[in-house]
């Protein structure tokens, strides 16, 4: 008797423990850890890390798959394990009993009411896993496209003809397609993509680690080349100074200090001007002669410059380069071509 009630016991709080997984993860509006999540992320991670980029592009999906198979399993487990101390001998019968109820496919039924009950009980809460895993998924989706559409207009004005995708690279075609006051509508897109992505990449993490469509499109490099624009135009570009812009670096630095607070990523949580950068001043002066000759105004205290854009991006370089190593963003300069300080 003191086993059955011991294994029932510790079967019902399997059980309970994998719906209260199931509701954190999908129900919840904030940021919670979720230890079930993370192992399955992490198993799935270690394994899909390092392959290809094909395989690095299969790695979320997958465990978003994986997900309610890990919560039905740990259902199944916890309620035969309590139809068992119940008295359904013997424990393939329980097994066998909890499986029907949780699929409510009703191959197996039983006749006392305490065992009758939790058929019940478990199928409706295997009912309610289908019906979290069919909200969940279009959620996601959704959350993913409209992320990723702003990332492919950045990328597509940044990219060079080499191929490489840099802040200078979107200034300079900005200059000579529309001009550079076009930039502030972008200022209050990003302004807005940032404030989006803090809600949806800690609400749902697994986002973060969705890869583009496109193999050398990336969340976090687009979100780096857009707060290094704003930087480099409120710093070296001889021009009125934008309001807009000075939000949207702030908007973006918060909105990655956020996702990084949930991965449990350290980082100065006061930096200041002065502070050390992982961009050289050999390479702000290379971008600062890229962008003199293509005839960009820039301010005649070379040093002051540097000092301002070493500002503005004390703000966020930590966070940035720390996000853009764990999901393995392609190589872009200034973001993921660096180790992470």
């Amino acid at each position: 008797m003191v086993l059955r009630i011991l294994v029932g016991a510790m079967g019902a709080m399997m059980a309970l423990a994998t719906m209260g997984s199931a509701i954190r993860t999908v129900v919840v509006p904030r940021a919670e850890q979720v230890w079930i999540s993370r192992a399955v992320f992490r198993v799935l991670r270690s394994v899909m890390h390092r392959g290809s980029e094909a395989t690095k592009a299969r790695f979320a999906p997958t465990a978003l798959l994986v997900l309610p198979l890990v919560w039905s399993i740990g259902v199944l487990l916890g309620c035969s394990a309590t139809f068992w101390a119940l008295g359904v001998e013997p424990y393939r019968n329980a097994f066998v009993l909890s499986g029907s109820s949780l699929t409510t496919l009703g191959f197996r039924t039983t006749g006392d009411l305490p065992t009758l009950f939790l058929a019940i009980l478990e199928g409706l809460v295997g009912l309610g896993l289908v019906a979290l895993l069919i909200s969940f998924l279009p959620t996601m989706y959704s959350a993913f496209s409209r992320r990723e559409i702003a990332v492919a207009k950045l990328h597509l004005r940044s990219t060079w003809s080499d191929g490489t995708v840099s802040p200078a690279s979107l200034l300079v075609r900005n200059q000579r397609i529309a001009g550079l006051d076009q930039l502030s509508e972008m200022w209050g897109e990003w302004e807005n993509w940032f404030v989006e992505v803090e809600e949806t990449h800690t609400s749902f993490p697994m986002l973060a680690f969705f890869r583009s469509p496109v193999p050398d499109r990336s969340w976090i490099v687009s979100a780096g080349i857009a707060l290094d624009t704003a930087s480099l135009y409120h710093s070296t570009l001889d021009l009125p100074r934008s309001p807009r812009a000075a939000l949207m670096i702030r908007t973006g630095s918060l909105a990655l200090r956020r996702i990084a607070d949930f991965f449990g990523f350290v980082y100065p949580s006061d930096p200041q001007s002065g502070d050390p950068i992982s961009i050289t001043r050999a390479e702000f002066d290379d971008v600062c002669n890229w962008l003199s000759n293509e005839g960009l105004p820039l301010r005649a205290d070379r040093d002051q410059a540097w000092r301002d854009f070493a500002g503005w991006r004390v703000n966020y370089d930590v966070v940035l380069l720390q996000l853009a190593d764990f999901v393995d963003a392609p190589a872009a300069p200034w973001i993921s071509d660096r180790t992470v300080p």
